[in-house]
Protein backbone atom coordinates (compact mmCIF):
# COMPACT_ATOMS: atom_id res chain seq x y z
CA UNK A 1 0.00 0.00 0.00
CA UNK A 2 1.12 3.55 -0.86
CA UNK A 3 1.40 6.49 1.55
CA UNK A 4 -1.83 7.74 3.66
CA UNK A 5 -0.78 11.17 2.66
CA UNK A 6 -0.44 10.26 -1.43
CA UNK A 7 -4.05 8.83 -1.39
CA UNK A 8 -6.81 10.50 -2.65
CA UNK A 9 -9.83 11.78 -0.37
CA UNK A 10 -11.65 9.34 -1.50
CA UNK A 11 -9.21 6.53 -1.19
CA UNK A 12 -8.95 8.00 3.16
CA UNK A 13 -12.27 7.99 3.17
CA UNK A 14 -12.73 4.15 2.13
CA UNK A 15 -10.03 2.82 4.38
CA UNK A 16 -11.27 5.01 7.03
CA UNK A 17 -14.66 2.99 6.69
CA UNK A 18 -12.71 -0.63 6.54
CA UNK A 19 -10.75 0.25 9.56
CA UNK A 20 -13.94 1.62 11.25
CA UNK A 21 -15.40 -1.58 10.86
CA UNK A 22 -12.06 -3.72 12.45
CA UNK A 23 -12.03 -1.12 15.09
CA UNK A 24 -15.83 -1.54 15.97
CA UNK A 25 -15.41 -5.44 15.68
CA UNK A 26 -12.49 -5.71 18.42
CA UNK A 27 -14.61 -2.67 20.75
CA UNK A 28 -17.02 -6.07 20.81
CA UNK A 29 -14.27 -8.02 22.63
CA UNK A 30 -14.58 -5.97 25.23
CA UNK A 31 -10.94 -5.62 26.09
CA UNK A 32 -9.37 -4.52 29.33
CA UNK A 33 -5.37 -4.46 28.47
CA UNK A 34 -2.75 -2.42 30.14
CA UNK A 35 0.42 -1.12 28.09
CA UNK A 36 1.11 2.06 30.72
CA UNK A 37 4.13 0.71 32.55
CA UNK A 38 6.94 -1.46 32.15
CA UNK A 39 6.27 -3.57 34.72
CA UNK A 40 7.90 -7.31 34.73
CA UNK A 41 5.28 -9.90 34.03
CA UNK A 42 4.14 -12.76 36.66
CA UNK A 43 6.17 -15.02 34.38
CA UNK A 44 9.84 -12.92 34.44
CA UNK A 45 8.51 -12.31 38.49
CA UNK A 46 8.88 -16.03 38.42
CA UNK A 47 12.03 -16.69 38.05
CA UNK A 48 13.49 -14.76 41.24
CA UNK A 49 11.18 -16.85 43.54
CA UNK A 50 13.73 -18.84 44.51
CA UNK A 51 15.01 -15.89 46.30
CA UNK A 52 12.27 -16.73 48.87
CA UNK A 53 13.96 -19.75 50.07
CA UNK A 54 17.55 -18.37 50.45
CA UNK A 55 17.05 -17.63 53.93
CA UNK A 56 14.62 -19.35 56.62
CA UNK A 57 14.75 -19.23 60.32
CA UNK A 58 17.45 -21.76 60.22
CA UNK A 59 19.46 -20.16 57.93
CA UNK A 60 23.14 -18.39 58.88
CA UNK A 61 21.99 -14.62 58.82
CA UNK A 62 25.83 -13.28 59.28
CA UNK A 63 27.85 -11.77 56.60
CA UNK A 64 31.35 -12.18 55.43
CA UNK A 65 32.19 -8.97 57.93
CA UNK A 66 30.64 -11.22 60.68
CA UNK A 67 28.12 -8.73 61.00
CA UNK A 68 24.85 -10.21 62.04
CA UNK A 69 22.16 -9.21 59.31
CA UNK A 70 19.55 -9.02 61.97
CA UNK A 71 20.62 -6.28 63.57
CA UNK A 72 21.29 -2.48 63.39
CA UNK A 73 24.57 -1.18 61.38
CA UNK A 74 26.70 -1.29 58.21
CA UNK A 75 25.41 1.69 56.87
CA UNK A 76 27.42 1.14 53.58
CA UNK A 77 25.68 -2.14 52.78
CA UNK A 78 26.96 -5.50 53.82
CA UNK A 79 30.41 -6.06 51.72
CA UNK A 80 29.03 -8.77 49.91
CA UNK A 81 26.61 -6.57 48.43
CA UNK A 82 28.60 -3.93 48.03
CA UNK A 83 31.04 -5.96 45.62
CA UNK A 84 27.88 -7.46 44.05
CA UNK A 85 26.10 -3.96 42.91
CA UNK A 86 29.64 -2.49 42.17
CA UNK A 87 30.33 -5.32 39.69
CA UNK A 88 26.93 -4.57 38.09
CA UNK A 89 27.69 -0.43 37.99
CA UNK A 90 31.44 -1.24 36.74
CA UNK A 91 33.05 1.09 39.58
CA UNK A 92 35.53 -0.20 42.53
CA UNK A 93 33.55 -1.08 46.00
CA UNK A 94 34.70 2.09 47.14
CA UNK A 95 33.15 3.66 45.26
CA UNK A 96 29.49 1.91 46.34
CA UNK A 97 26.74 2.69 48.73
CA UNK A 98 23.92 0.92 49.34
CA UNK A 99 20.38 2.27 49.87
CA UNK A 100 16.94 0.75 50.03
CA UNK A 101 14.77 -1.21 47.48
CA UNK A 102 14.34 1.42 44.90
CA UNK A 103 16.78 3.89 42.68
CA UNK A 104 14.21 6.25 42.04
CA UNK A 105 13.82 6.85 46.18
CA UNK A 106 17.35 7.03 45.83
CA UNK A 107 17.29 9.64 43.12
CA UNK A 108 14.42 11.95 44.93
CA UNK A 109 16.75 11.72 48.27
CA UNK A 110 19.32 12.61 46.21
CA UNK A 111 17.27 16.05 45.39
CA UNK A 112 16.33 16.74 48.11
CA UNK A 113 19.93 16.77 49.87
CA UNK A 114 20.98 19.12 47.28
CA UNK A 115 17.51 21.54 47.64
CA UNK A 116 17.60 21.28 51.56
CA UNK A 117 21.54 20.59 52.55
CA UNK A 118 23.08 21.45 49.54
CA UNK A 119 25.62 19.97 47.75
CA UNK A 120 29.15 18.99 49.25
CA UNK A 121 29.64 22.17 51.04
CA UNK A 122 27.65 24.84 48.25
CA UNK A 123 24.60 26.47 48.85
CA UNK A 124 21.51 24.60 49.41
CA UNK A 125 19.24 24.78 46.08
CA UNK A 126 16.37 26.17 47.66
CA UNK A 127 18.23 28.80 48.97
CA UNK A 128 19.53 30.51 45.65
CA UNK A 129 17.77 33.62 44.72
CA UNK A 130 16.72 32.20 41.51
CA UNK A 131 15.26 28.94 40.63
CA UNK A 132 17.43 26.42 39.92
CA UNK A 133 17.29 24.12 36.32
CA UNK A 134 18.13 20.57 35.09
CA UNK A 135 18.37 19.82 31.55
CA UNK A 136 15.82 16.79 30.45
CA UNK A 137 16.84 14.59 27.38
CA UNK A 138 13.29 13.99 25.55
CA UNK A 139 12.02 11.52 25.06
CA UNK A 140 12.60 10.38 28.55
CA UNK A 141 11.14 8.81 31.51
CA UNK A 142 8.67 10.50 33.18
CA UNK A 143 9.38 9.73 36.95
CA UNK A 144 12.42 11.89 37.02
CA UNK A 145 10.61 14.46 35.57
CA UNK A 146 8.24 14.02 38.13
CA UNK A 147 10.89 14.47 40.90
CA UNK A 148 12.50 18.04 39.23
CA UNK A 149 8.81 18.93 38.86
CA UNK A 150 8.08 18.33 43.13
CA UNK A 151 11.09 20.32 43.71
CA UNK A 152 9.80 22.97 41.39
CA UNK A 153 12.87 22.61 39.25
CA UNK A 154 12.70 24.39 35.74
CA UNK A 155 13.24 21.74 33.76
CA UNK A 156 15.11 22.39 29.85
CA UNK A 157 14.43 19.98 27.04
CA UNK A 158 17.58 18.51 25.28
CA UNK A 159 16.63 16.72 22.24
CA UNK A 160 17.62 12.53 23.21
CA UNK A 161 19.86 11.74 19.75
CA UNK A 162 20.59 8.13 18.60
CA UNK A 163 23.70 8.65 20.31
CA UNK A 164 22.79 10.44 23.22
CA UNK A 165 21.43 14.02 24.42
CA UNK A 166 22.59 16.72 21.88
CA UNK A 167 26.21 17.21 23.44
CA UNK A 168 26.44 20.70 21.73
CA UNK A 169 23.56 21.70 23.32
CA UNK A 170 24.40 20.38 26.61
CA UNK A 171 27.44 21.81 26.82
CA UNK A 172 26.82 25.03 25.81
CA UNK A 173 24.04 25.64 28.41
CA UNK A 174 25.98 24.21 31.62
CA UNK A 175 29.21 26.48 30.62
CA UNK A 176 27.02 29.32 30.65
CA UNK A 177 24.29 28.98 33.23
CA UNK A 178 25.38 28.59 36.84
CA UNK A 179 21.54 27.74 37.94
CA UNK A 180 21.81 24.68 35.59
CA UNK A 181 22.51 21.92 38.56
CA UNK A 182 22.05 18.89 36.91
CA UNK A 183 20.71 16.64 33.90
CA UNK A 184 19.18 13.46 33.84
CA UNK A 185 20.44 10.85 31.97
CA UNK A 186 19.20 6.96 31.14
CA UNK A 187 22.66 6.05 28.87
CA UNK A 188 21.77 2.31 28.41
CA UNK A 189 18.81 1.32 26.33
CA UNK A 190 17.13 4.81 27.59
CA UNK A 191 13.66 5.20 28.35
CA UNK A 192 11.78 5.01 26.17
CA UNK A 193 13.67 5.09 23.02
CA UNK A 194 15.91 2.17 23.34
CA UNK A 195 19.06 4.34 22.61
CA UNK A 196 22.20 4.16 24.24
CA UNK A 197 25.31 6.43 24.25
CA UNK A 198 28.38 6.48 22.11
CA UNK A 199 31.58 7.08 23.53
CA UNK A 200 32.13 10.37 22.32
CA UNK A 201 29.04 11.14 24.55
CA UNK A 202 30.17 9.72 27.70
CA UNK A 203 33.84 11.44 26.95
CA UNK A 204 32.02 14.84 26.26
CA UNK A 205 29.90 14.08 29.70
CA UNK A 206 33.25 13.75 31.60
CA UNK A 207 34.28 16.87 30.05
CA UNK A 208 31.93 19.05 31.04
CA UNK A 209 33.15 22.53 32.45
CA UNK A 210 29.97 23.93 33.80
CA UNK A 211 29.28 27.16 35.44
CA UNK A 212 28.38 25.88 38.35
CA UNK A 213 30.52 23.79 40.98
CA UNK A 214 27.81 21.45 42.34
CA UNK A 215 26.44 20.69 39.03
CA UNK A 216 25.99 16.55 38.93
CA UNK A 217 24.81 14.42 35.84
CA UNK A 218 22.27 12.33 37.43
CA UNK A 219 23.24 8.78 35.85
CA UNK A 220 20.25 6.31 36.07
CA UNK A 221 22.01 2.57 34.74
CA UNK A 222 18.61 1.52 35.01
CA UNK A 223 18.90 -0.95 32.25
CA UNK A 224 23.03 -1.80 32.55
CA UNK A 225 22.17 -5.49 32.40
CA UNK A 226 19.23 -5.33 30.73
CA UNK A 227 20.06 -7.13 26.92
CA UNK A 228 17.46 -8.80 24.63
CA UNK A 229 20.00 -10.79 22.61
CA UNK A 230 22.78 -12.39 23.85
CA UNK A 231 25.11 -11.69 20.55
CA UNK A 232 23.77 -8.11 20.02
CA UNK A 233 24.21 -5.89 23.02
CA UNK A 234 24.99 -1.98 23.62
CA UNK A 235 27.94 -1.37 25.76
CA UNK A 236 28.83 1.94 26.78
CA UNK A 237 31.61 3.64 28.29
CA UNK A 238 31.60 3.90 32.63
CA UNK A 239 31.38 7.31 33.49
CA UNK A 240 33.09 8.05 37.12
CA UNK A 241 36.18 6.83 35.83
CA UNK A 242 36.31 8.58 33.02
CA UNK A 243 35.40 11.78 34.75
CA UNK A 244 38.37 10.70 37.35
CA UNK A 245 40.59 10.49 34.10
CA UNK A 246 39.39 14.03 32.99
CA UNK A 247 39.70 15.98 36.10
CA UNK A 248 36.06 15.55 37.45
CA UNK A 249 35.66 13.01 39.73
CA UNK A 250 32.75 15.08 41.49
CA UNK A 251 30.69 15.31 38.64
CA UNK A 252 28.35 12.52 38.31
CA UNK A 253 25.91 10.32 40.84
CA UNK A 254 25.20 6.77 39.28
CA UNK A 255 22.38 5.05 40.38
CA UNK A 256 21.09 1.01 39.80
CA UNK A 257 19.15 -1.26 41.41
CA UNK A 258 17.94 -4.86 40.88
CA UNK A 259 14.05 -3.74 41.02
CA UNK A 260 14.15 -5.47 36.73
CA UNK A 261 16.60 -8.24 37.80
CA UNK A 262 15.05 -10.06 40.95
CA UNK A 263 11.85 -8.12 42.59
CA UNK A 264 10.77 -4.39 41.36
CA UNK A 265 10.17 -3.23 44.67
CA UNK A 266 11.83 -5.61 46.96
CA UNK A 267 15.38 -5.15 45.41
CA UNK A 268 18.48 -3.21 45.92
CA UNK A 269 19.46 0.23 45.14
CA UNK A 270 22.76 1.67 44.91
CA UNK A 271 24.78 5.05 44.16
CA UNK A 272 28.30 4.95 42.61
CA UNK A 273 30.12 8.26 43.36
CA UNK A 274 33.36 9.60 43.90
CA UNK A 275 34.33 9.31 47.51
CA UNK A 276 33.56 13.44 48.38
CA UNK A 277 30.21 12.79 47.34
CA UNK A 278 29.56 9.37 48.73
CA UNK A 279 30.86 11.25 52.08
CA UNK A 280 28.16 13.90 51.43
CA UNK A 281 25.31 11.27 51.42
CA UNK A 282 26.43 9.48 54.28
CA UNK A 283 26.33 12.69 56.33
CA UNK A 284 22.59 13.03 55.00
CA UNK A 285 21.53 8.96 56.00
CA UNK A 286 23.30 9.10 59.14
CA UNK A 287 20.14 11.16 60.57
CA UNK A 288 17.81 8.73 58.15
CA UNK A 289 18.64 5.41 59.11
CA UNK A 290 20.47 3.05 61.34
CA UNK A 291 20.90 0.51 58.19
CA UNK A 292 19.08 -0.37 55.47
CA UNK A 293 17.99 -3.83 55.15
CA UNK A 294 20.73 -6.12 55.32
CA UNK A 295 18.77 -9.10 55.28
CA UNK A 296 17.52 -8.45 51.67
CA UNK A 297 21.06 -7.12 51.00
CA UNK A 298 22.13 -11.11 51.72
CA UNK A 299 19.16 -12.89 50.18
CA UNK A 300 20.01 -11.06 47.24
CA UNK A 301 24.15 -12.13 47.68
CA UNK A 302 23.38 -15.91 48.03
CA UNK A 303 20.37 -16.12 45.39
CA UNK A 304 23.02 -14.35 42.16
CA UNK A 305 26.17 -15.45 44.29
CA UNK A 306 28.01 -13.00 42.21
CA UNK A 307 27.94 -11.33 38.73
CA UNK A 308 27.55 -14.33 36.53
CA UNK A 309 24.87 -15.53 38.33
CA UNK A 310 23.33 -12.06 37.38
CA UNK A 311 24.00 -12.38 33.53
CA UNK A 312 22.67 -15.93 33.45
CA UNK A 313 19.70 -14.53 35.31
CA UNK A 314 19.09 -11.92 32.53
CA UNK A 315 19.33 -14.40 30.11
CA UNK A 316 16.18 -15.88 31.24
CA UNK A 317 14.19 -12.83 31.40
CA UNK A 318 15.36 -11.51 27.76
CA UNK A 319 14.08 -15.68 26.82
CA UNK A 320 10.67 -14.24 27.78
CA UNK A 321 10.89 -10.34 26.49
CA UNK A 322 12.16 -10.35 22.99
CA UNK A 323 9.70 -12.64 21.86
CA UNK A 324 7.05 -9.77 23.29
CA UNK A 325 9.21 -6.99 21.41
CA UNK A 326 9.82 -9.01 18.24
CA UNK A 327 5.78 -9.82 17.70
CA UNK A 328 5.28 -5.38 18.37
CA UNK A 329 7.45 -4.84 16.22
CA UNK A 330 6.40 -7.20 13.39
CA UNK A 331 3.29 -5.53 13.80
CA UNK A 332 4.40 -2.03 13.36
CA UNK A 333 6.16 -2.91 10.52
CA UNK A 334 3.93 -5.28 8.91
CA UNK A 335 0.72 -2.78 9.77
CA UNK A 336 2.38 0.38 9.54
CA UNK A 337 5.63 0.30 7.29
CA UNK A 338 5.65 1.97 4.16
CA UNK A 339 1.99 4.66 5.26
CA UNK A 340 4.63 7.22 6.05
CA UNK A 341 2.53 7.31 9.30
CA UNK A 342 4.95 6.53 11.98
CA UNK A 343 8.54 5.48 13.10
CA UNK A 344 9.71 3.89 15.54
CA UNK A 345 13.08 2.19 17.91
CA UNK A 346 14.32 -0.91 17.75
CA UNK A 347 16.19 -1.17 21.08
CA UNK A 348 18.26 -4.07 21.57
CA UNK A 349 17.91 -3.82 25.56
CA UNK A 350 15.52 -1.88 28.37
CA UNK A 351 11.43 -2.38 28.28
CA UNK A 352 10.03 0.12 25.92
CA UNK A 353 9.64 0.85 22.20
CA UNK A 354 9.20 4.91 21.56
CA UNK A 355 6.81 5.50 18.78
CA UNK A 356 6.52 8.81 17.32
CA UNK A 357 3.28 9.23 15.56
CA UNK A 358 2.66 12.22 13.02
CA UNK A 359 2.96 15.37 14.77
CA UNK A 360 -0.66 16.06 16.55
CA UNK A 361 -1.56 12.95 16.61
CA UNK A 362 -0.21 11.26 20.26
CA UNK A 363 -3.27 12.09 22.38
CA UNK A 364 -5.73 10.92 20.44
CA UNK A 365 -3.82 7.76 18.94
CA UNK A 366 -3.69 6.90 22.89
CA UNK A 367 -7.28 7.83 23.28
CA UNK A 368 -8.55 5.77 20.82
CA UNK A 369 -6.47 2.79 21.95
CA UNK A 370 -8.42 3.43 24.96
CA UNK A 371 -12.36 3.31 23.57
CA UNK A 372 -11.40 -0.75 22.58
CA UNK A 373 -9.75 -1.16 26.16
CA UNK A 374 -6.22 -0.73 25.94
CA UNK A 375 -4.02 1.41 28.23
CA UNK A 376 -1.55 3.18 26.90
CA UNK A 377 0.80 5.63 28.46
CA UNK A 378 -0.01 9.12 28.80
CA UNK A 379 0.64 11.09 25.78
CA UNK A 380 3.23 13.72 26.82
CA UNK A 381 4.48 11.41 29.92
CA UNK A 382 7.96 11.37 27.94
CA UNK A 383 8.89 15.14 28.06
CA UNK A 384 8.77 17.76 31.53
CA UNK A 385 5.48 18.77 32.63
CA UNK A 386 3.74 16.07 30.31
CA UNK A 387 3.97 18.47 27.41
CA UNK A 388 4.84 17.01 24.27
CA UNK A 389 5.63 19.97 21.82
CA UNK A 390 4.54 17.94 18.75
CA UNK A 391 2.42 15.52 20.67
CA UNK A 392 3.90 13.00 18.70
CA UNK A 393 5.66 10.50 20.36
CA UNK A 394 4.04 6.99 22.65
CA UNK A 395 5.57 5.08 24.61
CA UNK A 396 5.20 1.04 24.27
CA UNK A 397 5.95 -1.38 27.17
CA UNK A 398 5.30 -4.68 25.76
CA UNK A 399 6.82 -6.52 28.74
CA UNK A 400 3.98 -7.03 31.01
CA UNK A 401 1.04 -8.23 28.92
CA UNK A 402 0.97 -12.14 28.28
CA UNK A 403 1.41 -12.81 24.08
CA UNK A 404 -2.11 -13.19 24.01
CA UNK A 405 -2.89 -10.22 25.24
CA UNK A 406 0.52 -8.58 23.63
CA UNK A 407 -0.81 -9.43 20.07
CA UNK A 408 -4.49 -7.75 20.64
CA UNK A 409 -3.31 -4.86 21.78
CA UNK A 410 -0.92 -4.17 19.39
CA UNK A 411 -3.77 -4.81 16.92
CA UNK A 412 -5.58 -2.02 18.23
CA UNK A 413 -2.75 0.38 18.29
CA UNK A 414 -2.02 -0.14 14.75
CA UNK A 415 -5.58 1.00 14.14
CA UNK A 416 -5.72 3.76 16.27
CA UNK A 417 -2.51 4.82 14.41
CA UNK A 418 -4.00 4.51 11.01
CA UNK A 419 -7.38 6.28 12.40
CA UNK A 420 -6.23 9.00 13.95
CA UNK A 421 -3.68 9.92 10.64
CA UNK A 422 -6.26 9.31 7.94
CA UNK A 423 -8.44 12.24 10.31
CA UNK A 424 -5.59 14.40 10.63
CA UNK A 425 -4.50 14.22 6.62
CA UNK A 426 -8.08 14.81 5.78
CA UNK A 427 -7.80 17.68 7.84
CA UNK A 428 -5.69 19.31 5.15
CA UNK A 429 -7.17 17.37 1.73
Amino acid sequence: MSGYKEMSKEQLLHEKDMLEQKFKEVQDRNLKLDMSRGKPSAAQLNLSNGMMDVLNSTSDMVCESGVDCRNYGVMDGIPEARKLLADMSEVPEKNILIYGNSSLNVMFDTVARAMVMGVCGHTPWSKLDKPVKFLCPVPGYDRHFGITEFFGIEMINVPLLPTGPDMDMVEELVSSDPYIKGIWCVPKYSNPTGNSYSDETVLRFAHLKPAAPDFRIFWDNAYSIHHLYDDDQDVILELLSECEKAGNPDLVYKFISTSKVSFPGSGIAAMAASEANLADARRYMNYQTIGHDKLNQLRHVRFFKDMDGMHEHMKKHAAILRPKFEAVLSVLDKELGGLEIGSWSRPKGGYFISFDAMPGCAKAIVAKAKEAGVIMTKAGATYPYGKDPQDSNIRIAPSFPTPEELAAAAEVFVLSVKLVSIDKILENK
